[in-house]
């Protein structure tokens, strides 16, 4: 299998499908609801983890149209299927205890700022439970957030500000929001994938930080990750593909040279082009050029998926109220 930079279970399982690898461990389902696509990977035990790459544990992937031009009924839908995925990881939760919702990244970089972005869009109401007890309706939960930053401007782990956090506030779970990387350029900002098994800040760009779970923390914590950049070596093998392809298709002059290229070991040929791109762009990520249009519409996405997760029976209109 080729090694391909994704925080994504569903590529890293698709990987090892394009090299005919079948893996024992793993279960995944599929089911498309409208234009939405949903995938379960289930991975069971230690020898599927090292495979590819991942966590113990149960990752959704949702799959969505352009965000950009999606309308307001595929829009609402993609926030309640959000919602119900959440809710199917956090069955068992204490309702009586908070949840912190953690908004990983640098806010400065507009690819890295979706989990301040999500931040700013959620309905917060830990602290009327203790000031303003009577103002709380019966179907809000307890919810308190923060965008703790990055090691590089606080000079502090994020995990120790977050466990610091945790000792403090007592959650029942946290939910971690942070953008990721995929090796498909077609899946940035319109694939969020929902996992159980918490997160390694950083880990998306090769900036490994110490990992937020359940084994860290004490707590359940899901993690929700939008992948908004793709490693350079990546896109240059896929363009270097379609290049073949095309020139395959119109030239019968040099064909056996082409053949040649596109007949090399994937993971060779891959090899050659990261050590070659490496070089001279070491660690080099790409994003599209309206990431900030697409980091604000996917954040108001997956800050009401949440919202609706959290808060019992609530509208967009009472979320409009609420965060204006």
């Amino acid at each position: 299998m080729r090694n391909v930079r994704t925080d994504l279970a569903l590529e890293a399982h698709e990987l090892f499908m394009e090299a005919a690898e079948e893996i024992a461990g793993i279960e995944l389902s599929d089911r498309s609801e409208g234009e939405i696509h949903i995938t379960h990977v289930a991975v069971k035990d230690k020898e599927a983890s090292q495979k590819i790459g991942k966590p113990i544990g149960n990752y959704v992937t949702l799959e969505l149209p352009d965000l950009r031009y999606i309308d307001k009924n595929l829009y609402e839908t993609a926030c309640k299927k959000i919602s119900a995925e959440i809710g199917e990881l956090l069955k068992g939760i204490d309702p009586k205890r908070p949840i912190l919702i953690i908004g990983l990244g640098n806010r400065s970089i507009t690819s890295d700022s979706l989990g301040p972005a999500v931040i700013d869009r959620l309905m917060i109401t830990r602290h009327l439970f203790h000031y303003a007890p009577e103002a709380v309706s019966d179907n809000l939960g307890s919810v308190c957030a923060i965008a703790p930053g990055v090691l590089g401007v606080t000079g502090i782990e994020t995990g120790e500000i977050i466990a610091g956090v945790c000792e403090k506030v007592h959650p029942c779970a946290v939910i971690c929001v942070d953008a990721l990387a995929a090796r498909n350029i077609d899946r940035v900002t319109r694939t969020i994938q929902i996992c159980d098994t918490g997160i390694n800040p950083g880990a998306g760009v090769g900036n490994n930080r110490k990992e937020i779970s359940q084994n860290t923390l004490g707590v359940p914590v899901i993690a929700v990750g939008v992948p908004t950049v793709v490693d350079a070596a990546t896109i240059t093998d896929d363009t270097l593909n379609l290049v073949i392809d095309n020139l395959l298709s119109q030239n019968d002059d040099n064909t056996a040279f082409f053949k040649m290229l596109k007949g090399l070991n994937p993971e060779d040929r891959f090899g050659l082009i990261k050590e070659s791109v490496s070089k001279s762009m070491p660690n080099f990520m790409t994003t599209p050029k309206e990431i900030d249009i697409l980091i604000d519409k996917t954040a108001e996405v997956v800050a009401n998926g949440i919202n609706f997760a959290l808060h019992k029976d609530i509208t967009f209109e009472d979320i409009d109220i609420y965060v204006s």
